[in-house]
């Protein structure tokens, strides 16, 4: 697989667009168009596999489920995950000849995707940094009143930051990086120990994503038991991602119901309590 300098200068504007909050808000470009399991479809419709691209975004996105970014701080940058990392782990997967569904196939995926995300994080301060510089041109046009100037400030100016730190890195990388994984390739043999490292670390690293999703989810002990359920039933079942997700939104619905169901009981009594007492205030009264 060869990246050309079209498809290295599409995946470069998809950079550009996932880490901008004007898309739409953070709801359509980071936390969306962003996320790896969204960025697969993109790569795999502009690279032509949409099948390696979402098999290598599913792979990624299971380390980064649980990604936020508060206060601005991030551990991994997923812009540089999906649109740097996704590409190059799918030249590699082709490269090895690997089955990108296979064991081997996402541990090698997410082992690149976790090293482009640590690399990219320079990119997001780096935005971030040279974004404090329209906003100085912004204070110092509300200080002299020139509101309209907000404007070029607010849509114009921030896409230089992107396309310097989004779209030129994503579409150098991309673009000369395919040559780097074909001799990655040629130095790290598929049965030596480097590669048998990499492939043992990869393998490993989703347990960290589904660790920090845990960790913000998991209430009490009993929280536990639809999560394992979940895994058991998609363990017998042998059923594919699409339909794990249809069976879980069920659960989740049904869940809901109850919950509600519970909580309109609950309140029912207390309002007749309340209403009782004030017709016992009438009375007296």
């Amino acid at each position: 697989m060869v990246i050309n300098w079209f498809q290295a200068a599409l995946l470069g504007i998809f950079a550009c667009l996932a880490s901008m909050p004007g898309m739409g808000g953070s709801s359509i470009g980071n936390y969306t168009l962003g996320r790896p399991l969204v960025g697969g479809l993109v790569c795999g419709i502009i690279l032509g596999d949409i099948k390696t691209g979402i098999l290598v975004g599913a792979a990624m996105q299971v380390v980064y489920i649980a990604l936020v970014t508060p206060g601005g701080t991030v551990s991994a940058d997923v812009r540089a995950v999906s649109y740097i990392g996704i590409p190059l782990a799918m030249v590699a997967v082709k490269s090895y000849g690997l089955d990108p569904a296979s064991a081997d196939g996402a541990a090698l995926a997410t082992s690149f995707g976790t090293m482009v995300g640590t690399l990219g994080t320079v990119l997001f301060y780096g935005t971030a940094t040279m974004n404090l510089i329209w906003q100085h041109i912004g204070w110092k046009a509300v200080e002299k009143g020139d509101y309209d100037k907000l404007n070029l400030v607010d849509m114009v100016l921030p896409w230089v930051s992107h396309l310097v730190c989004s779209f030129l890195p994503t579409l150098l990388m991309t673009r000369m990086g395919a040559s780097v994984v074909e001799a990655l390739k040629v130095a790290l043999p598929m049965d030596g120990i480097p590669m048998k490292t990499l492939f043992t670390v990869g393998s490993l690293l989703p347990c960290v994503g589904i660790a920090i999703l845990l960790k913000m989810i998991i209430q009490k002990p009993a929280d536990f038991i639809p999560f394992f359920v979940g895994f058991t039933f998609a363990h017998i079942l042998g059923g594919n991602l699409v339909s794990c997700t249809v069976i879980a939104a069920m659960f989740a619905l049904f869940n809901y119901k109850v919950k509600m169901l519970a909580i309109s009981k609950t309140a029912a009594p207390a309002e007749g309590s309340a209403a009782a007492a004030d017709d016992d205030d009438e009375e007296d009264i």
